[in-house]
């Protein structure tokens, strides 16, 4: 049945859903923002590891905000460096020591594995495509709901989410 408690109930709900929706996008625009490259952007012809290398370096200087720190070394990292076939914390410990994006490229390519063109190819494809009808659309999906962004249809992949997330992919 139907009654004012009931009634009362139901708009309680309703508001809190759209305070906490709310808040979550205060929370977004409140994050420091950082200079994290896009995953688009290349380093040697490869997406995605310019921007691994800048949250290692951030994080390392404890400057890489704490909702990046969860996803450290997974993901799309974890993807990256089972793709080179370097571990993880070989990895961060040779960016520590400095040098440039290439010359960690290179000590990648020496250390386990130099890809070749098709690799490389596969590789970009395969990341740039990222949670565009795989088993990875469903995560876009929910990060969009709760960025605040479910109506955004231009937002199809990982790298889209990304971009748009970080204020690089303006709305249409």
């Amino acid at each position: 049945m139907w009654d004012i408690f009931t009634e009362a109930r139901y708009v309680q709900c309703k508001l809190l859903g759209a305070l906490e929706r709310c808040e979550r996008r205060l929370k977004l625009h409140c994050v420091p923002q950082v200079s994290l490259r896009s995953p688009s952007e290349k380093v040697g012809g490869l997406f995605y590891f310019g921007r691994m290398l800048d949250k290692i370096r951030l994080h390392a200087r404890r400057e890489l905000p704490s909702d990046y720190h969860a996803n450290l070394g997974k993901g799309f990292d974890e993807k990256c460096v089972k793709f080179f076939r370097v571990d993880y914390n070989q990895l961060v410990e040779r960016v520590k020591k400095g040098g440039t994006d290439e010359e960690i490229l290179e000590w990648c390519f020496t250390a386990e594995r130099r890809p070749s063109e098709d690799d490389i190819y596969v590789w970009n494809e395969f990341m740039r495509k990222r949670g565009w009808n795989d088993e990875v659309s469903e995560i876009v999906n929910r990060r969009k709901a709760e960025a605040g962004m479910a109506d955004r249809s231009d937002i199809q992949t990982s790298f889209q989410f990304i971009d748009a997330d970080e204020g690089r992919l303006p709305k249409p």
